[in-house]
């Protein structure tokens, strides 16, 4: 019988976890949109429950410009009543506040870094701890608690925990990312 995750076993009717535990969950992403995706997604779950993300993530793709960063960086106050006045997504005036803020804020650092990921890899190295990931991201951006920097950090490959060693899905993460290994 293969073991997957204790999350996934404790929600084995839940096909919208489970697709996102089998296919994206600690696998590393490459793409800048992708990964600021991730943040806003992240930042968006703080007091909710993931599930609630992931029903929503198509509203959230679309309200969003498909996470398109320079497009969101420019968003005008008429956009963030558009995405406060959006029932598919979740209308809370800092989570919004925190996409477009964060948005300006990696284009910044694509001045400096040349993308999101090269800053994110650039401080891979050596890895840090979670806590210097968290102090890291709280003088970055806002809306960067532990808990969404952590989440964020693991479920793009950055952080060890996404899988436990015997899940099937580990194998698959490690193959495409042999840093991340549960220790």
């Amino acid at each position: 019988m293969t073991t997957y995750c204790e999350y996934c076993n404790s929600h084995p009717e839940d096909t919208f976890n489970r697709k996102y535990h089998d296919t994206q969950y600690g696998f590393p992403l490459t793409s800048d949109d992708e990964l600021f995706e991730r943040l806003v997604l992240e930042i968006n779950q703080a007091g909710l429950s993931w599930i609630t993300i992931l029903k929503k993530a198509e509203n959230f793709h679309k309200a969003y410009s498909g996470f398109k960063i320079e497009k969101i960086a420019k968003y005008t106050e008429e956009d963030r009543a558009r995405l406060l006045a959006d029932a598919g997504i979740i209308r809370n005036r800092l989570k919004v506040n925190a996409a477009i803020v964060n948005a300006q804020k990696i284009l910044e650092l694509k001045k400096e870094f040349g993308s999101f990921k090269k800053w994110l890899d650039f401080n891979a190295k050596p890895p840090l701890t979670k806590e210097e990931w968290t102090k890291l991201f709280k003088q970055t951006f806002v809306f960067t608690g532990g808990e969404i920097v952590n989440e964020f950090l693991m479920s793009t490959g950055y952080l060890a925990g996404a899988h436990q060693p015997d899940c099937p899905i580990y194998k698959k993460v490690v193959a495409l990312n042999p840093n991340w290994i549960n220790k």
